[in-house]
């Protein structure tokens, strides 16, 4: 992925990627300490070749309409022409075409450090560009100067509003270049995706685009080569949804690549005996509730691991009638208990799942956004809709699957951008093979981090929470506080109200509000609630009056599972040279500790102060290990499933 642009796209009849040799743990640590450091010194762009982007602009600045759309024609000509590795100043040349165009279609024209990070983008690394720096302009100049050379260009978001909002946004730009954009809108129809990923540059999130991959890949009937899938498109009329995975530019790319990699993507269909499914999974929960922790079962919550104990299986035994036929074997019927127990006592109620509607919908973990078209896997869907004692929704039975990770290993060409890849950086190149490259800030940055505070009680925190928010609104400073759930911001909110501070309320429960909700809370006094939701792809706009008083302040109130995540929280405030400021107000009680602390460490933190933020601390590092060790078995899972289906020309 070293190449400006893909070297073998052109002539294939679906480019894409052809599926890497799996390394070994020697090449791989080899690697970190040979090809990386090289790699991220090539990714790595020149400070001169933004100033010569900006020389250059200024040039173009002076000409006609005209004069400018018969330069762009020049440009785009010479960029096919060169095909794979255009000279560094036909780049300059395109970059300071569209940096002009954004200017008078936009009104907006790319500062140096976006230039700096879009080359990034191009050279195939993570540009590192700070929250606030303005990654969604910078993203044009890479996917127009990409598409202007002929490639298909998929920009990938954290989300499907995202996507609609930032293909709107940016089309009138595209169009001055001569370019199509359209976003992926969810729920449409095959004709419709289809005549979407036919535009030069579509936006869509990465759910979409790779569900899409796999409807291909199953109208294919299997992995064939160019000709053999050219042949059935011809003679059977088979229309794929995606003429191939050619460019693509990830936005947040750890919230998409890292985030979202614990989760495989399933292509799957209703089965036959849904009634029966339905029947199993009650049955299931009625044996399971009546199951003691540490002597039918134990529980390892750091694992997320659940295991019968022989007065379980007993148990078993004796309710062995209660479950439907097929599921009374052994095998079956223990990890059928196992699900239901996993979603008593490991899913819960406005944490990893809400209701609405009398549905069960999923919460990310990371983002805190809902994920109404996501299901659970292995029956724990239908296990919490029997908790919850809803309607119980079809299991469904798989016809594909695949991970984020071989999914964009598909990509001729992949790079991203996002505020938080440092702690990611070892993990974006041993599966990705995308170096991570720093882009400094456009303006040196003005936001004051304060201590943190840390108590032994949550009732004592949130007191503290309410306190200092109803302090800086009163003298005209916005706060966010941020909370890990949708539980969290309930409770902040009602000890806001009890100390009468007005707010509103960001969280999972009402992210249809979003757009209204971020756009006031920059507004002097303002007090705002919200999950992580609020910490990707928005800005929240200071008005004089707040600027004036001191900006943005920032609580977080719960370390999350990932450092990232904190540091994306903080980033809210002090954007683009704005005064601001950030703390973190925390309990001993927090859930973080409770998942990741162990036994000993949660006696030790009972005291507070530096002990407990030591143990929090402690905690946060095992949560990273052992996603990152989630995410490397799942991955190594993937890639035996497809070994094995490549034997029977199984779709992946």
């Amino acid at each position: 992925m070293s190449d400006t642009f893909p070297t073998h796209s052109g002539g294939a009849f679906y480019p894409r990627a052809a599926v890497q040799p799996k390394k070994s743990k020697l090449d791989l640590w080899v690697e970190s300490f040979t090809t990386l450091p090289r790699r991220r010194l090539q990714a790595r762009p020149s400070r001169i070749f933004a100033w010569r982007v900006l020389s250059r602009g200024r040039k173009f600045a002076d000409l006609t309409d005209d004069q400018l759309d018969a330069e762009i024609k020049k440009v785009a000509h010479r960029l096919r022409a060169a095909r794979a590795k255009p000279r560094e100043a036909l780049l300059v040349q395109c970059f300071a075409l569209v940096r002009e165009c954004a200017g008078r279609e936009l009104g907006l024209r790319h500062y140096a450090t976006q230039i700096l990070g879009a080359r990034a983008v191009l050279n195939g690394a993570v540009a590192e560009m700070q929250t606030g720096e303005g990654k969604t302009l910078a993203i044009t100049l890479a996917a127009g100067t990409a598409a202007l050379a002929g490639r298909r260009v998929h920009v990938i978001t954290a989300n499907d509003y995202l996507a609609g909002r930032d293909a709107e946004t940016m089309r009138v730009l595209y169009t001055r270049l001569g370019l199509t954009c359209e976003a992926v809108v969810p729920d449409c129809s095959n004709d419709e995706r289809r005549d979407v990923f036919d535009a030069d540059i579509v936006y869509a999130s990465g759910k979409e685009v790779a569900f899409s991959f796999l409807r291909d890949r199953v109208a294919m009937g299997g992995r064939t080569g160019d000709i053999g899938l050219g042949a059935r498109a011809y003679f059977e009329n088979t229309q794929l949804l995606l003429p191939g995975l050619q460019f693509a530019i990830v936005d947040e790319v750890d919230s998409v690549m890292i985030d979202e990699a614990r989760t495989p993507l399933i292509l799957s269909v209703p089965p036959s005996d849904a009634e029966v499914e339905a029947e199993a999974s009650r049955s299931a929960y009625a044996i399971a509730s009546q199951m003691r922790e540490g002597k039918d079962f134990r529980l390892d919550r750091l694992r997320r691991q659940i295991e019968l104990t022989p007065a379980g299986h007993d148990h078993l035994d004796e309710s062995t009638d209660m479950m439907p036929e097929r599921w009374r074997p052994t095998p079956i019927l223990d990890d059928t208990i196992r699900t239901a127990l996993s979603a008593i006592h490991l899913h819960n109620l406005d944490e990893h799942y809400i209701l609405r509607d009398g549905k069960v919908e999923i919460v990310d973990e990371y983002t805190g956004r809902v994920m109404p078209d996501r299901s659970w896997s292995a029956g724990l869907h239908q296990a919490v809709e029997a908790k919850e004692q809803v309607d119980i929704t079809t299991r469904r039975v798989t016809l594909a699957q695949i991970t984020f990770q071989r999914f964009f290993q598909r990509y001729l060409h992949i790079g991203g951008m996002t505020g938080t890849a440092t702690e990611a950086a070892g993990e974006f190149w041993t599966v990705y093979g995308l170096p991570v490259v720093s882009i400094p800030t456009h303006k040196r940055s003005r936001r004051r981090t304060y201590p943190p505070q840390v108590f032994a009680r949550a009732a004592t925190k949130w007191a503290r929470v309410a306190k200092r928010a109803k302090e800086l609104s009163t003298k005209g400073r916005p706060v966010l506080i941020g909370t890990r759930t949708v539980a969290a911001s309930e409770a902040a909110s009602a000890v806001l109200t009890a100390h009468g501070v007005t707010h509103r309320v960001l969280s999972a429960a009402q992210d249809a509000d979003e757009a209204a909700i971020i756009a006031d809370a920059g507004r002097s006094g303002a007090v705002t609630v919200a999950t992580n939701m609020a910490g990707r792809g928005t800005d929240i706009l200071l008005d004089d009056q707040a600027r004036a008083a001191g900006g943005l302040h920032v609580i977080m109130t719960e370390c999350h599972s990932a450092r990232r995540i904190d540091r994306q929280l903080a980033g809210r405030a002090g954007r683009q040279g704005d005064p601001g400021s950030s703390e973190a107000i925390l309990s001993a009680e927090d859930s973080l500790l409770s998942e990741f602390g162990g036994s000993f460490t949660n006696s030790l933190s009972r005291f507070g102060g530096r002990a407990t933020l030591s143990v929090l601390t402690k905690a946060q590092s095992r949560a990273e290990r052992e996603h990152v060790r989630a995410r490397k078995k799942l991955l190594e899972l993937d890639e035996q499933l497809a070994e094995n289906l490549a034997f029977t020309g199984t779709p992946e």
